[in-house]
């Protein structure tokens, strides 16, 4: 195994358990393996494949062995990817700058196309008495309600929602029925609110889709009651010194593989289906100036 993967999965015992890289993709010999990951922002498993699609995509189009390393948590993936652990990390809005920030000379390469204008859902439970509205004012209907967030640094699950919340005029600490939750991913947040645990939530739209297309989410017990105004999200961002270890113009190969993927072969159309997209588009550090502005009015980057 690769030492920087085993450093990866050595953050912690579950992470060991989680790991489950492909054998054909790492040939061993001298040289390195590039190592993927991403944000866990979901359930494990359907992660996993995702992710793992992806590196057998990169290992074709490269010529060199790609591994995932799962992490359990965004801190982690920031962490991981600043000592040069992680090579490429998709990462959403807010742990893109913070990658960013922390990683000088980090490269950022490419985003999904449904991430140029990305939204969040607000969901409820239907015997909660919230109803559905159209404007961000509405969202003045949930104070009082037990409420939660997906993971503390999720730019759908918490960061755009908190700004939103509070051009309602909530204060997320004072304004629910006692502190909110952070459920850790858009998965459990479907599955808290669903379950009663909460009475509303907020998650990103395409999990949220992908879950009601595949039956899984109860639509007699919770509801969507309302989708955010868009922003740029979600975007792949490599290590600094991709070039060192695996050549000079690994990198622009790097991204130039990741912006091939247009869905003209039925390996590229696998890939992008577990990513929601269609295809992968050029993006630009100054699409996420809001995501860092309001990240800095939380106190989520310094």
């Amino acid at each position: 195994m690769d030492v920087r993967l085993f450093l990866a999965l050595a953050v912690t015992p579950l992470a060991l358990l989680a790991a489950c890289g492909d054998d054909d993709a790492s040939t061993g010999g001298d040289q390195p393996a590039l190592v993927i990951s991403a944000i866990p922002d979901q359930e494990p498993s359907e992660l996993a494949a995702r992710e793992e699609g992806l590196a057998d995509y990169l290992a074709n189009e490269l010529d060199v062995a790609v591994e995932y390393a799962p992490v359990t948590d965004y801190a982690a993936s920031v962490s991981l990817f600043r000592a040069g652990d992680l090579d490429l990390v998709f990462y959403g809005g807010l742990t893109g700058v913070q990658a960013r920030l922390q990683t000088p000379g980090a490269v950022l390469l490419g985003q999904r196309d449904i991430d140029a204008e990305f939204r969040s859902v607000f969901i409820s439970g239907r015997d909660t008495g919230i109803e559905p509205f159209d404007e961000v004012a509405g969202l003045s209907a949930l104070k009082g309600s037990r409420f939660t967030f997906g993971s503390e640094s999720s730019t759908s699950g918490r960061l755009m929602p908190e700004y939103m919340l509070a051009e309602a005029g909530l204060d997320s600490a004072e304004d629910f029925a006692g502190e909110p939750g952070f459920s850790g991913s858009h998965d459990k947040t479907i599955d808290l609110v669903e379950a009663g645990s909460y009475d509303a939530g907020v998650l990103n739209s395409q999990v949220w889709e992908a879950r009601t297309a595949a039956g899984t989410v109860d639509l007699d017990e919770v509801q969507v009651v309302f989708t955010t105004p868009t922003y740029h999200d979600y975007h792949w961002i490599a290590g600094p010194d991709l070039d060192d270890q695996f050549g000079a113009g690994f990198t622009d190969k790097l991204g130039a593989a990741l912006l091939a993927l247009d869905g003209s072969t039925a390996q590229e159309k696998e890939v992008l289906l577990r990513y929601g997209a269609t295809s992968v588009i050029p993006t630009e550090a100054s699409n996420y100036d809001q995501v860092e502005e309001i990240a800095r009015e939380l106190g989520l980057v310094s």
